[in-house]
């Protein structure tokens, strides 16, 4: 019997979680909700899925708190947001907590599907990689996602490594649509429109870089893509 998907999702419009459960029902998920906050995070803590659709406003507990605090117990959890379409902020709030994706409502059903199902595909890119160097003064454990950086404890999540992982491998600039597709597993097909490579790079300078405006490590090729400079 093949495995069928565990879901949480955390949303407190009843219309829309419940057109959100029967929908991903009907697509094989096995799907469990909440719609307060505190609750959502009570759950996401005590049991495993994998992924949680997690909305941003919420009843006791908004949420970017839920997103930082099952970040705090797990870096590996699939996390997408559900944001409002022009709450910039909030999407850029959501991932830089740890969101592996996000989907502004009102979002296209089809699309909200392939989100979820492309988000539980692993790349496998860190599979045959246990400890990542990256010059003399960065080393990552892929295992256990923390590594020194510059002499420091850094912790880094599953997607922030899967890139790192394979922008080495390959050392050459990697467009956006070869993260997208390699990463996080969407077709090269789909007309995907997100920003979340942007902001996870975003994030990663922040983690490996001395300046963040001016990056001598994780550099931007205009028009080319995002190239590891070792």
């Amino acid at each position: 019997m093949s495995h069928k998907p565990k879901l949480l999702i955390i949303e407190d419009e009843t219309p829309i979680l419940r057109g959100l459960t029967d929908l991903f029902s009907f697509h094989g998920f096995t799907v469990q909700s909440e719609q307060d906050g505190e609750k959502g995070l009570e759950t996401a803590l005590a049991n495993q899925f994998d992924c949680i659709l997690l909305d941003v406003m919420l009843p006791s507990l908004d949420g970017f708190s839920i997103c930082n605090k099952i970040r705090e117990q797990s870096r590996e959890q699939a996390i997408i947001m559900l944001t409002a379409k022009s709450a910039e902020e909030d999407i850029i709030t959501g991932l830089t907590l740890g969101a592996d994706d996000y989907i502004s409502k009102p979002f296209s059903v089809k699309e909200l599907v392939l989100r979820v199902k492309t988000i539980l595909r692993r790349t496998g890119a860190t599979h045959s990689t246990d400890i990542l160097i990256l010059g003399d003064k960065i080393q990552i454990d892929c295992i256990h996602l923390k590594g020194t950086v510059f002499g420091k404890e850094q912790f880094f999540t599953r997607r922030e490594v899967d890139i790192l992982i394979y922008l080495k491998k390959y050392q050459r600039p990697i467009p956006r649509s070869e993260l997208l597709e390699q990463i996080w597993g969407y077709n090269k097909s789909s007309e995907i429109d997100t920003r979340t490579v942007d902001i996870h790079i975003a994030k990663l300078r922040k983690k490996i870089e001395h300046k963040t405006n001016a990056p001598k490590l994780l550099v931007t090729f205009r028009g080319e893509g995002y190239k590891l400079c070792l």
